[in-house]
């Protein structure tokens, strides 16, 4: 995509660079080598119902919702681009916007790019930090955690292991959005 966004979304378009830098920067930090990754996905974060409506209609301009799904207790939107964002040498066709929440964050605009560890579910968590340099694991300012957010009708198990700086944060799923919006279904 050439960054060519509506207005509804000319906030994130600002914030992209950001963004890449940013991402781009942790994953050194982390010592993970972004290009050998496969990444499923990019997401956004923001404080206001207004504002997620504002980018859910902006969006909807530039790719079709294919999932609406209640995750612990809040919406959110999969968006599949009708042409890939081009970020950090990854071609992202699906964005997540989630609705906003009880955490408030930092800040508002992307915030996390989504990995796929294909493999046992069980181990990912192993698998991932199995990623990162010995380095990472000891860093002030960097911090884990782990969850299995899990939609109404998900059939597949997905465990998340979540690396995060406070502002730019990377996820470990072993599965791609599709595969689970599709586990919906059957």
């Amino acid at each position: 995509m050439s960054r060519a966004f509506p207005a509804e979304l000319d906030d994130l378009k600002r914030d992209l660079t950001r963004f890449e830098q940013s991402l781009q920067d942790f994953a050194q930090r982390l010592g993970l080598r972004l290009n050998d990754l496969e990444v499923d996905h990019i997401a956004v974060r923001c404080h206001q119902e207004t504002t997620a409506a504002r980018w859910q209609q902006g969006l909807g301009q530039i790719g079709t919702c294919f999932s609406e799904a209640m995750i612990n207790g809040r919406p959110i939107c999969l968006f599949k681009l009708h042409q890939p964002l081009s970020l950090a040498g990854w071609d992202l066709d699906v964005i997540e916007l989630p609705w906003p929440g009880e955490k408030r964050y930092r800040h508002e605009g992307w915030e996390h790019v989504e990995v796929v560890l294909r493999g046992d579910p069980e181990t990912l968590g192993r698998r991932a930090m199995a990623l990162l340099s010995d380095e990472a694991l000891t860093q002030p300012g960097i911090s884990f955690k782990t969850s299995s957010p899990q939609g109404e009708n998900e059939r597949l198990p997905n465990p998340t292991l979540a690396v995060t700086d406070g502002q730019t944060t990377i996820k470990f799923h072993p599965w791609r959005l599709e595969e689970i919006v599709a586990s919906e279904q059957g």
